[in-house]
């Protein structure tokens, strides 16, 4: 992903937010509606979340240090997990608590009954601007992919949070829009706090999926097939390695993937040539997947099941345990 397009994403649905959350909280100080509150509270803890994202991505930036050799790569991770516990705690379950509250005391809009509908409508208007740039930013890396793989397997978090959460505000904003106008036409304000109730379970639904897809990120995510299929291909098109004995991969930050290998090569005069011979794949690699940046790559001499019982062996595992990943990287 173009961290450029994710911040403009987010910094266009930052700006609405703040906007709209200003908005809602007059609207509802004139009103007392419980979906204002609970929508102002919304756009507010939006507005948090879209500077948590902007936060991250700048720590994220830092060198690498001693203590954190692969650097900090996945602190985007950590701040877009953050975001889906702001939403779940401050979004989700402060509007099911308003609602309750108004389901129990529940009382119609009497004071200024066209100002709830009209900053609605306005609002509508401005979060469809950011959700615009939102899906356009997207576009830009989506490819061919659906939107919901696209949301599912993205390694960079911000456009797919960028983009639930503007979704998430304009329903929002259609419930609320629900919920008021029928306490206006009903005079039951028992509407409004169904309006709220809306609000909150879909805040929460859109949570509990963002903290599942993050939650995936920290804990570690390989390269796609796609490109582990085209590492595999860089490795063995060339003559320096006779087979991949095993490989994996790790994202360390959206833009950073490192590749582990184990790999058989044929006997060589010199250790030169060896070094020269894992340097050209090394450069393959690189060119086939861009984001491939570190490169781990122990050489072997590779002995079938057949070969070893021969020698009078035993039978050696050809996939080893991680801690046998290990070698020399990049050239």
């Amino acid at each position: 992903m173009s961290a450029n397009g994710g911040t403009k994403a987010i910094v266009a649905a930052l700006l609405a937010n703040v906007g709209i959350a200003v908005t809602k909280f007059i609207a509802f100080l004139l009103t007392g509606s419980s979906s204002m509150l609970a929508e102002s509270i919304h756009s507010a803890a939006d507005s948090g979340n879209q500077g948590l994202l902007l936060l991250g991505g700048k720590r994220a930036r830092r060198a690498a240090t001693p203590q954190h050799p692969f650097g900090y790569g996945r602190e985007r991770y950590v701040y877009a997990f953050i975001v889906s516990i702001v939403l779940f705690t401050v979004g989700g379950l402060f509007a099911l608590y308003e609602a309750w509250h108004k389901f129990s005391d529940p009382h119609p809009i009497e004071n200024w009954q066209w100002v709830p509908v009209a900053v609605l409508v306005i609002a509508i208007i401005m979060e469809s601007f950011s959700f615009r740039t939102a899906i356009k930013e997207s576009n830009l890396v989506r490819g061919n992919q659906s939107w919901v793989r696209f949301v599912r397997r993205a390694k960079a978090p911000e456009l797919p949070v960028v983009l639930l959460e503007d979704l998430g505000a304009l329903v929002g904003l259609v419930f609320a829009l629900f919920g008021v106008g029928m306490t206006l036409i009903t005079g039951n304000g028992r509407w409004d706090a169904v309006g709220t109730a809306m609000i909150g379970v879909l805040l929460v639904t859109i949570a509990i999926v963002l903290a599942v897809e993050t939650k995936s990120l920290l804990l570690g995510e390989g390269a796609e097939a796609h490109d582990v299929t085209a590492i595999e291909k860089a490795i063995t098109d060339g003559p320096e390695v006779e087979r991949i004995i095993h490989m994996k991969t790790l994202y360390l930050g959206p833009e950073e993937l490192m590749v582990a290998a184990k790999i058989g090569v044929p006997p060589c005069d010199s250790a030169a040539d060896l070094a020269r011979g894992i340097n050209n794949v090394e450069a393959r690699i690189r060119a086939a997947v861009s984001t491939a940046r570190v490169i781990y790559l122990e050489p072997d001499i590779y002995r079938s099941a057949a070969d070893r019982a021969g020698a009078g062996s035993a039978p050696e595992p050809l996939v080893t345990g991680p801690g046998e990943v290990a070698g020399r990287s990049g050239g």
